[in-house]
């Protein structure tokens, strides 16, 4: 049969140029992204680092959304959906990890060339990773009298976050809707459980690694940006006051779920 010309496009069909209603450039904002890169300096690299670094804050907002969605599935028994999220969560923690390769492409002349005219600002700053961590568990109220410049519409997300069950908390509700005990003195029990009875409970083990990956990947990306630091400006402070990669280093030891990593000893 040949091709009909005049053919009548269904009317249920507004996609591509048949539905004319919307552009990719409109739909992406993209006049606006793009206008939102403005450097402080002539520095030929500074372009890098702000799109690195809003690249980054886009990948937040887009983990924050996903563990969300998981800490609500846990909490509502839909293990399998909470581990669909926790699967694109892993994802895209492993390109945070390999996106500092491309911020390594500086080296620490073009960085100085432009590096004081970003003070007082500092990634001590996002609010969205405070976000992150304070999700996952890593709840640190003093962190908000630290936090210098912040308007109220960021701290006030950070209240909230404060306020709101996190990562773990949602597993704790999950194992006790299967009748295990989660508190203080009984929750390793439970964990060592569900570990040596997967018959029984390998949906809520499955979902411990998906934590625990979670962790050891955000651990990953951590490790991977102290060197970066200290491959740029070695041991100089930050350029918001902190001590700089010491202050970094220190922190690639936290963990966001201490006990699914203490369990191993008990195996």
């Amino acid at each position: 049969m040949g091709h009909n010309a005049d053919a009548v496009v269904p009317p249920d069909r507004r996609f591509g140029e048949e539905g004319g209603r919307l552009s990719y450039g409109a739909y992406l904002r993209l006049p606006e992204l793009l206008a939102q890169q403005r450097p402080q300096s002539e520095a030929p690299d500074e372009l890098l680092f702000i799109t690195i670094h809003q690249v980054y804050e886009l990948w937040f907002k887009l983990l924050l959304h996903e563990l969300e969605k998981a800490r609500d599935a846990m909490s509502g028994g839909e293990l399998w959906q909470a581990r669909h999220q926790f699967r694109r969560v892993h994802a895209v923690e492993r390109v945070l990890v390999q996106q500092v390769e491309v911020l390594e492409t500086m080296t620490p002349q073009d960085f100085l060339a432009f590096r004081a005219h970003l003070a007082p600002a500092s990634g001590f700053q996002s609010v969205q990773f405070r976000e992150l961590e304070f999700l996952s568990g890593l709840k640190d109220t003093g962190y908000l009298a630290r936090l210098r410049d912040a308007d109220e519409a960021g701290l006030a997300r950070l209240r909230r976050r404060l306020a709101e069950p996190t990562l773990w908390d949602a597993y704790l509700t999950a194992l006790s809707q299967r009748g295990l005990p989660v508190s203080d003195d009984e929750i390793m029990g439970s964990l060592l459980a569900v570990a040596r009875d997967r018959r029984s409970y390998d949906d809520l083990w499955q979902l411990a690694e998906d934590l625990l990956t979670h962790d050891e990947t955000a651990a990953q990306w951590r490790t991977r940006h102290v060197q970066m630091v200290e491959r740029q400006i070695g041991t100089k402070s930050g350029t918001g006051g902190s001590t700089g990669a010491p202050y970094l280093r220190g922190r690639t030891r936290l963990h966001y779920f201490p006990l699914l990593w203490e369990l191993r000893a008990w195996l």
